[in-house]
């Protein structure tokens, strides 16, 4: 066998970090990309919907606590996956308002005055921008590792 057939064939090289890999910029981009399409198309569906303006403010709560409890979710897996304390209470009330803010949105929803294609729009803009969100934070917490580990070993 030629020698640029052994090289050619053997798999890349990819530096492990903690419990993964680092994120390629084509994963990070996808992410933040994700995120703030969910985000930005699920805003805008609500400036252009005809709802009064309280429940405008009620969709829109629902998402930013959404995100953040999401985010937070993340954070108790991951520190908990890297033997990093986190209190049973607080990892339970991340998953509780993971899921009740999903729960709202459903509500709010099922009980709207939208046509049913609104309906779903704003469930699937919902679900994007809260895996984004995972997926972002998951990203600026391994490439911020990968960083100080680099900077530990200088």
């Amino acid at each position: 066998m030629l020698e640029n057939e052994k090289t050619a064939t053997q798999p890349r090289q990819v530096k492990k970090i903690g419990l993964g890999f680092k994120p390629t910029a084509a994963f990070t981009g996808a992410s933040w990309v994700a995120m703030g399409l969910g985000l930005i198309s699920y805003c805008i569906g609500l400036w252009n919907s005809e709802m009064l303006l309280n429940e405008k403010g009620y969709y829109f709560t629902v998402i930013l606590f959404g995100l953040f409890s999401a985010i937070s979710v993340q954070k108790c897996v991951r520190d908990r996956a890297e033997s990093i304390q986190v209190t049973d209470v607080y990892y339970g009330i991340s998953w509780f308002t993971t899921i009740i803010s999903i729960l709202l949105l459903i509500v709010g929803l099922r009980n709207a005055d939208l046509l049913l294609s609104e309906k779903g729009f704003f469930g699937m803009a919902f679900t994007l921008a809260l895996f984004g969100s995972i997926a972002v934070q998951k990203n600026i917490r391994d490439i911020k590792y990968f960083e100080d580990k680099g900077k530990s070993e200088e």
